[in-house]
């Protein structure tokens, strides 16, 4: 099902995509946190916005500060609990759109590297074969613009690591362009964002057993 956003009536600055009585898919803009962050100049965010109109809604998942896209509340705790099992036994399948720094050798590929939080450098992750947890990205070459020598992936993340898709593909030679975090000079110049959008979710809905899939286009 490929649902066209609507724009909130009181322009709260983000997309909902589908509503129902158990559970919300809104599409998160680039530069807004999914939750609370610490101190009060780190309060506004997606959930605190979506509260205001929907009481019940919790999230269920995150999407990172400068990310857009798809992401799902329950309404609810019995919907949280039943969503949030959907995510952690991994039977909801995501994809990502991206543009990263030049092309990619092989067309399509994988990056099997385990990941762990840079404790010095926090926010940042990095990759560690001692101490890191498993994470697997799948990544397909879309198209490749050789003007400004950049290429849109998507990708797949088997797992749901902190950073995971931003830091692998910073580890495969091809940083995310505009990433504040990961890309250097050449790759942040090019953009004036992080240019990684989650544009597709599929998952089975825990109350009335109908598939459910949503695709929402990147705004890059």
């Amino acid at each position: 099902m490929t649902t066209t956003p609507f724009r909130h009536a009181a322009e709260k600055d983000y997309s909902l995509i589908h509503v129902d009585r158990s559970l919300i898919v809104a599409d998160k803009p680039t530069r807004l946190l999914s939750v609370p962050g610490r101190g009060p100049e780190k309060q506004d965010c997606l959930v605190t916005r979506l509260q205001a109109e929907f009481p019940d809604a919790l999230i269920v998942h995150r999407l990172d500060y400068d990310t857009s896209g798809l992401i799902v509340l329950a309404r609810g705790k019995t919907m949280h609990r039943e969503l949030s099992i959907l995510f952690q036994d991994r039977r909801v399948e995501k994809r990502y759109v991206a543009v990263v720094d030049g092309k990619p050798a092989r067309e399509s590929g994988e990056v099997d590297l385990p990941l762990i939080v840079d404790w010095p450098n926090r926010p940042l992750h990095k990759v560690d074969f001692e101490l890191g947890k498993p994470a697997l990205t799948r990544y397909t070459v879309v198209a490749y613009d050789a003007a400004n020598d950049a290429a849109r992936v998507a990708l797949v993340p088997e797992t749901g690591r902190t950073h995971q898709l931003r830091v692998h593909m910073q580890a495969l030679g091809h940083p995310i362009l505009g990433d504040p975090l990961y890309a250097g000079e050449r790759a942040l110049a090019k953009a004036d964002r992080l240019l990684l959008h989650a544009e597709y979710l599929a998952f089975t809905h825990p109350v009335t057993g109908k598939p459910l899939d949503f695709t929402c286009a990147a705004p890059f």
